[in-house]
This record gives structure tokens, sequence and C-alpha cells, in this order.
């Protein structure tokens, strides 16, 4: 059976919640209506992320971002929307969305939302020798 489009984002358990990680994940399939022509928006989204106790799961996230393929939204709406939803389910450390949408009309535009949680900073890089 084919799978369809949901807006039910699933999570598995953070296999090293005493760590802290990165995971980025780039979607260069975005796609949504510009809610003012009804015109497809292209988008590719970088998604980073520092979990906590949850990390997002990839066909889940897929099927997630397929259900923007019809809807008509402003680009700034719908990158915070997703950046939403991830917090609401995943409740990460830090997480950053930056959507960079195609041309269109001459213009290019990204988007760039995060969230850390209180009291969380970004851990020091070391520089080696």
């Amino acid at each position: 059976m084919p799978s369809q489009p949901s807006r039910e984002l699933e999570t598995f358990s953070n296999p090293f919640p005493n760590r802290d990680y990165t995971i980025r994940i780039k979607i260069p399939e975005f796609t949504c209506l510009c809610p003012k022509t009804g015109q497809p928006d292209f988008a590719t989204l970088h998604l980073e992320y520092v979990p906590d106790h949850n990390c997002v799961e990839l066909k889940a996230l897929k099927l997630y971002i397929w259900s923007y393929r019809n809807q008509g939204a402003f680009h700034e709406a719908v990158t915070n929307q997703i950046l939403d939803d991830l917090i609401a389910v995943c409740n990460p450390r830090f997480i950053r969305l930056t959507a960079e949408f195609s041309v269109r009309g001459g213009i290019y535009t990204t988007v760039i939302a995060e969230y850390r949680q209180p009291n969380w900073n970004t851990p020091k890089i070391v520089q080696l020798p």
C-alpha cells in the first residue's frame, strides 16, 4: 500500500541522552503553495538539532513534510510551524530549521528559525593542535 502524507510526527528514545550531539537532516524536496498565487514554492530544508530524550523518526518526518505539498503558506509561517511541531514532539535541547526557498520573481528567500531549552548553552568546540 502506498504511503500517504501525514501530520503525525513520531519519535524514538535518544540512545545517548547523557551526551550532546548534533543530528543534521537535509530535505531537498520541500514544496508548499504560494497563498497569493497558488503556484508551487520549492525549498531545501536544513534541520539541525541536539536531542534531549527523543529523536524524530525519519519516515514520519518525510510523510509530515509531504503533507505541506498542497497547503498555501507564507515562507515565514511554514518554517516556524514546522519548527513548533518538531519542538512539541521532541523537546530538543537545541533546534534550528533553515528553509532555503528557490528563486521566485528574481527573489530568493531563506528563513531561519531556532529554539533552545532554557539554560542550555552550545558546548564549546575544543581546538585540537
